[in-house]
């Protein structure tokens, strides 16, 4: 994807800004909103809202919400035509069905007290905040054909190419995106795996990670140090993870199938969290060299280790353990142990990411949809996923148990000696608790102390009775 430079204008459809034009109405109440664009906030421009027939208004597939749904029908399907009728329709299913609860508490909402913030349309009449709204109301109007609250939508109108300051460029339209996305406290209303992608479309048109996080309320005051940790954390959050989702459909040979990793926020078979999991795990000891050698970890078995992460996550559960998403914590704890990592490098050399051309379809020679693709290969694969993972726990367990308090004590000290024990990068948040856990661990260690005094004053007791 080529980045566009900040003067990059959108292009208008004459047509529809026409129609919008002569189909507006200035009946709106409020009749004005500042709203979040360029300098508004700042010099307290309003502008009007306008009442726009709901049919002339037009979903914009490049939406955060659904940028998985979106990448996914493009990557497999093809391209949406945001100006095509069916595209349209497409775009409105993906929003539906994107977090049916969310949706069905907007539908009261509207039905209660009607449309209580205005939308933001281009010139054109696509939508860059409140396509959810209309896809409500359009829902509504069709339920409700004699109310006429559902026939219209409030909005404000973008500039077009003849009103002051020009109409908006594609990178001025990615940032008002933005600010919406993160206006409520900087909470994202956006499913994690929708907002890394949007994060990810956003850094490739143009707009770093710095100038997205800026547009976040918790950092509009943050100092240089403090938008580095920000930047840091979500990359590691969001960007990284991604990376790792990427990969997996690579292995599995399903690029671009983003719905076959979540669907949303409600997707009881949603993988997201597995990867953010695994994304720390492999960053903290795969991919540290450290960390490797402390694990017994050759670098040459590092692919070996991540197919075998895929292959569970593609699973999603294994019976009598713990969710994925926490076994990919403690992957790395699976492989400490020589017999561990000998039944997770197993998973690798037995399973195989891809089924038969025969066994991908159906009985009448027809391919079977990714779900039932996965149902199939789950039901192939899933004994010795299950077996061998289980088997590299025990192992795990096995060697936990059998952990003198000598190892403890040890085990205690080399993480106290970390590398990473930069106090100088703790948040300074929690200054207050970090000298907390510090007093208390000092506590304790003055009590093990004591306790090892008293234990070695009685051996030296014994020892000179017996002499």
């Amino acid at each position: 994807m080529s980045q566009i430079s900040k003067a990059q204008e959108r292009v208008i459809i004459e047509d529809f800004a026409k129609e919008i034009l002569g189909k507006r109405t200035k009946t709106a109440k409020p009749a004005k909103e500042v709203i979040r664009f360029r300098t508004d906030i700042q010099d307290v421009i309003e502008r009007d809202v306008w009442r726009v027939p709901i049919e002339i208004l037009r979903y914009r597939k490049d939406n955060g919400r659904i940028a998985s749904d979106v990448k996914d029908y493009e990557s497999n399907t093809g391209i949406l035509d945001e100006r095509d009728e069916q595209a349209q329709a497409q775009i409105a299913d993906f929003l539906e069905q994107k977090d049916p609860e969310k949706t069905a508490i907007l539908r009261k909402s509207i039905m209660h007290d009607g449309q209580l913030e205005p939308a933001i349309i281009t010139c054109d009449g696509f939508l860059i905040n409140g396509n959810r709204r209309k896809m409500v109301m359009e829902r509504l109007r069709r339920e409700h054909p004699e109310n006429s609250n559902y026939t219209y939508m409030k909005a404000v109108i973008l500039p077009g190419k003849d009103d002051e300051g020009g109409p908006p460029t594609l990178y001025e339209i990615e940032k008002l995106e933005n600010r919406y996305q993160l206006q409520s406290e900087g909470k994202s209303e956006y499913y994690g795996f929708d907002r890394a992608l949007s994060i990810k479309r956003k850094v490739e048109l143009g707009l770093s990670l710095e100038e997205q996080l800026k547009d976040d309320p918790r950092y509009a005051e943050a100092s240089h140090a403090e938008l580095e940790k920000a930047v840091k954390n979500c990359k590691k959050h969001f960007l990284e993870p991604l990376e790792c989702v990427d990969k997996y459909l690579k292995q599995f040979k399903r690029e671009g199938q983003y719905r076959t990793i979540s669907t949303g926020m409600s997707d009881p078979e949603g993988r997201w969290q597995a990867f953010i999991d695994y994304s720390n795990t492999y960053k903290k000891c795969f991919k540290n060299a450290k960390k490797r050698i402390e694990l017994g970890i050759e670098e040459d078995e590092i692919g070996e280790i991540e197919e075998t992460a895929f292959d569970i996550i593609r699973l999603r559960a294994i019976p009598d353990m713990p969710k994925v998403h926490t076994i990919m914590r403690d992957l790395a704890k699976y492989c400490e142990t020589k017999d561990g990592k000998k039944e997770i490098l197993k998973i690798a050399e037995k399973v195989e990411p891809v089924l038969s051309s025969e066994e991908s379809k159906d009985q009448h020679g027809d391919p079977l949809q990714p779900k039932k693709i996965d149902a199939k290969w789950a039901a192939k694969n899933k004994q010795d996923i299950i077996y061998h993972t289980k088997s590299a726990r025990d192992s795990y367990e096995s060697k936990k148990e059998k952990e003198t308090p000598l190892d403890l004590l040890e085990a205690a000290l080399k993480k106290l000696n970390h590398d990473d024990m930069d106090l100088s990068s703790i948040d300074l948040t929690d200054l207050r608790h970090a000298r907390k856990v510090i007093k208390e661990i000092k506590y304790r260690a003055d009590a093990l102390e004591g306790h090892l005094y008293h234990f070695e004053k009685e051996a030296n007791k014994l020892a000179n009775k017996k002499t």
